[in-house]
């Protein structure tokens, strides 16, 4: 009988990093990209909407570049719905020292990923905090100024710790706009859940 070759082993093709999407954007569209590295363990990849929302997308890249967001709280994280942070109290009552915004809303839907600002009962109220979409929630559409679309990091996104407040709460350890090219920082040691020795 004829032997059968054995099958070429092949190595699996390489992960692909938040630093190969970021690449696939010309140096003038990576002006628009907001970076969050957070203590889940990874950068979180965000397009912003200038042309929806040019004075949120404004404010947001202000204070990136200033470190506002460096080291500030998810402090408000509901299961199914959204994980809200940006403020620097980490109560849901701060914000920058800035004026607050006028309201840019928009025909973007609030759909998993999506990053939206947070304001208090006055539409005209955003200022510094932003939350991020876990699940659809399109009774939010038109309510709440839509701003950018996480496209990649999704899973840190997910790990972030639940709570109103968290116990233990997930921090921004380094918010950067991607065309100002910052490192990652050092993460913490993160047990990701398709870890298996975290399921033990």
């Amino acid at each position: 009988l004829a032997q059968t070759a054995p099958a070429p082993v092949t190595a699996p093709p390489p992960a692909i990093t938040s630093a190969d999407v970021v690449a696939r954007f010309t140096p003038e569209q990576q002006e628009n990209i907001l970076l969050l590295d957070l203590s889940t363990g990874g950068r979180v990849v965000i397009v912003l909407r200038p042309d929806v929302a040019p004075t949120h997308v404004e404010r947001i890249k202000t204070l990136t570049r200033k470190g506002f967001y460096n080291g500030l709280v998810f402090h408000r994280v509901i299961e199914g719905f959204m994980a809200q942070g940006g403020d620097p109290k980490g109560t849901g009552q701060g914000g920058s020292d800035l004026p607050d915004l006028k309201a840019e809303f928009n025909d973007l839907p609030h759909m998993r990923g999506t990053v939206s600002m947070a304001r208090t009962s006055d539409p005209n109220s955003a200022n510094s905090q932003f939350f991020i979409m876990l699940q659809p929630m399109l009774k939010l559409d038109r309510q709440y100024t839509v701003f950018g679309r996480v496209v990649w990091g999704m899973k840190y996104v997910d790990a972030i710790a639940r709570g109103e407040p968290p116990a233990n709460p997930t921090k921004i350890l380094q918010a950067s706009i991607a065309a100002d090219k910052k490192p990652e920082p050092q993460y913490p040691a993160v047990k990701q859940a398709d870890d298996p020795v975290a399921a033990e």
